[in-house]
C-alpha cells in the first residue's frame, strides 16, 4: 500500500520571497509524494507592484487561493496592523477549510507572522525556512524569531542561525542548516547578456555602474528620506557611473522611497556586469557575494546577518558612503560565500520528506534548554 500525499501549502507574500523559494516549490511540485498547494497573498496580488502571480502562473504552480489582504502598500503603524489584522483572520479561515499537513513559510515579514499565527491557531506545523538570522535595524528581528517559535521544522541558512533557533529553545533534531537558497539561485540562474540586459531594461550600460536598493530602517522612526537623500546626494556627484535602481519593498515608508526613486531617475543579470552593489538589501549580503562583486551596506538594517569579506559597512552619511564608495572600486578578489554551496533545495527536500512523510506529527514541543 502506497503512502498518501503529503499535502504541503506554501504562502508567498511577495515577488522576494517567491523568488528565494523557487527552486525549492518547483522540486515539491515534482515530487510525486507531495502534493503541493500555493497560497498567493500580499503585494503578489497588487497592480502597483508588477501583479506578480504570473509569474508563479508562469511556472504552473499549482495556486490554491489567492488571498487579499491590502488594496496598497502599508505605509504606518496604522495600515500594517490592519493587514496583519485581515491576514491572521482569512488565513485561519483557509487552513480551517483545506487542512494541509504542513505549511511553508520564509523569513520575517510581518504578513508572515500573522500567517504563522493562524497555522498555530489550527494546529499545523510549520516549515520555517531562514529563521536564527538578525537584522537589529527591521521589525523582522522580533517576527522573525517568533515564526521560530511557533515552527516545527527549520531550515536555517548557516550553522551560526543554526545553532541561534536550537538557542531559542527548538529541539536540535528539527534543526538543519541547509545553506541559503538564495545562493543556489545565484548559480544556478541563466543570466542575460549585457545587450539582453540593455534591451529588458531600456538602459545604455555604456559607463560602469552600480546596483542600487534601498529600503527603510523599520526601527527608526523617519529616516528613511533622510537616509536615502544622503545616499542620492553621493550617486550624484558620481557622473563617470551610471545607477540602477531598484524600488523599496511594502515596508512602512516604502512608498514614499519608490516616490523619491521614480524622480530620480532583471536583478541577478544587472549584478553580473555591475561595479558594486548599494543599499541595505539582504540581497547584498546573502546573494551578492556569488558575485564576487563588494556591497555597500547602508546603516543598521541589516546589522547582525553573517557577512563575507566583499561586505562594506557604512552609515548613512554622504561622506561614509563615499569612503565606501572608493573601497568598493577597489576590491578585487575572490569571496567565500559563507551562506552556501548551491546545493540547499534538495537537502531541504530530503529533510521535509524524512520529517513529515507518513509520519504523525506531535506538536507538544518541549523547550530544550542549553547546557549549563
Amino acid at each position: 500500500m502506497t503512502e498518501k500525499k503529503l499535502k504541503i501549502c506554501a504562502v508567498t507574500t511577495t515577488r522576494a520571497d517567491y523568488g528565494i523559494m523557487r527552486p525549492l516549490l518547483l522540486k515539491l511540485h515534482r515530487a510525486d509524494w507531495v502534493d503541493l498547494k500555493m497560497a498567493v497573498t500580499g503585494t503578489h496580488l497588487l497592480k502597483a507592484f508588477g501583479f506578480t502571480i504570473k509569474e508563479i502562473e508562469k511556472d504552473n504552480l499549482c495556486i490554491d487561493r489567492k488571498i487579499s489582504i491590502m488594496n496598497k502598500a502599508n505605509d504606518d503603524a496604522y495600515q500594517t496592523a490592519k493587514i496583519m489584522a485581515k491576514t491572521v483572520t482569512e488565513f485561519t479561515e483557509y487552513f480551517i477549510e483545506t487542512k494541509p499537513n504542513a505549511v511553508i513559510l520564509l523569513g520575517d515579514r510581518f504578513e508572515t507572522f500573522q500567517v504563522a499565527a493562524a497555522c498555530t491557531i489550527c494546529r499545523i506545523p510549520i516549515i520555517h525556512i531562514a529563521g536564527g538570522e538578525t537584522t537589529q535595524g527591521a521589525v523582522d528581528e522580533a517576527f522573525r524569531h517568533s515564526i521560530s517559535k511557533m515552527s516545527y521544522l527549520h531550515l536555517a541558512s548557516t550553522e551560526e542561525y543554526r545553532k541561534r533557533i536550537i538557542q531559542l529553545g527548538e529541539d536540535p533534531k528539527r534543526v538543519f542548516n541547509t545553506g541559503a537558497l538564495g545562493v543556489e539561485n545565484v548559480l544556478k540562474v541563466k543570466c542575460l547578456d549585457q545587450d539582453g540586459l540593455e534591451k529588458e531594461l531600456g538602459f545604455v550600460l555604456d559607463k560602469p555602474y552600480g546596483v542600487v536598493t534601498f529600503h527603510p530602517v523599520t526601527l527608526e522612526a523617519d529616516s528613511a528620506l533622510l537616509q536615502l537623500h544622503e545616499l542620492l546626494k553621493v550617486l550624484h556627484n558620481h557622473q563617470e557611473m551610471k545607477f540602477i535602481i531598484t524600488k523599496a519593498n511594502a515596508d512602512q515608508s516604502g512608498a514614499k522611497i519608490n516616490e523619491q526613486l521614480d524622480r530620480f531617475v532583471k536583478y541577478f543579470s544587472a549584478i553580473k556586469y555591475s561595479q558594486m552593489v548599494i543599499g541595505n538589501s539582504s540581497s547584498g549580503i546573502v546573494e551578492v557575494p556569488s558575485f564576487h562583486k563588494p556591497t555597500i551596506n547602508i546603516g543598521d538594517r541589516q546589522k547582525g546577518r553573517i557577512q563575507a569579506s566583499s561586505i562594506i559597512n557604512c552609515a548613512p552619511l554622504e561622506r561614509e558612503i563615499e569612503k565606501a564608495m572608493k573601497k568598493a572600486l577597489a576590491f578585487h578578489e575572490e569571496v567565500i560565500n559563507p551562506y552556501g554551496d548551491g546545493k540547499t533545495s534538495n537537502r531541504m527536500l530530503k529533510i521535509i520528506k524524512k520529517t513529515f512523510y507518513g509520519k504523525e506529527i506531535d506538536l507538544k514541543k518541549v523547550f530544550y534548554d542549553l547546557e549549563k
